[in-house]
């Protein structure tokens, strides 16, 4: 992208320079969820219609994004600031474990909602998740295995077996 627009359409490079600039000075992280906002708290944090026994952590604002567009979940967020990575340096202090221990602690959500990549790192952290908050409350994760509209033949055998794991039961 950058040297199609140096390239080809160099006022548009420059203003989308500006922008990232503007960006940059001023977008900060939610004191309460961690997401990307211009307000302390955020929008999604001060709109008391949604619902606050609920908290879905994600891994980044990206994440907030895609599952705000669905437009099915309107519980609270908590936005880590990536996954558990020890070759990255990655540990629970820097992508907000402690913060996010200390949120359920404080706001006693009914139900905590791990929607974190099935990834190695995204299994250690939910892992992680778990381990600490076992007990505490009502921890639930998103469905996994084989995604609307694929055939079984295009899967791998990892997701195939989440699927057949994670299997539920019809006509109840």
């Amino acid at each position: 992208m950058a040297l199609y627009v140096l390239e080809r359409d160099r006022t548009r490079a420059r203003q989308l320079a500006e922008t990232l600039i503007e960006a940059l000075d001023r977008l900060g992280h939610c004191e309460r969820c961690r997401n990307l906002t211009e307000t302390q708290p955020c929008g999604i944090c001060r709109d008391s219609s949604r619902d606050h026994a609920t908290l879905c952590v994600v891994s980044s604002p990206g994440d907030i994004l895609a599952i705000e567009q669905s437009g099915l979940y309107t519980g609270q967020y908590h936005c880590l600031q990536g996954l558990l990575s020890p070759l990255e340096g990655l540990g629970p202090a820097e992508i907000g474990l402690t913060t996010l221990f200390a949120r359920v602690d404080a706001d006693a959500p009914n139900e905590v909602v791990l929607a974190l990549a099935s990834t190695v790192e995204g299994e250690a952290t939910t892992h992680q998740i778990v381990s600490h908050l076992k007990g505490r409350t009502r921890l639930t994760r998103l469905a996994q295995g084989v995604p609307v509209g694929g055939e079984l033949d295009h899967i791998d055998a990892s997701t195939l077996s989440q699927a057949l794991a994670s299997r539920t039961e019809l006509g109840q």
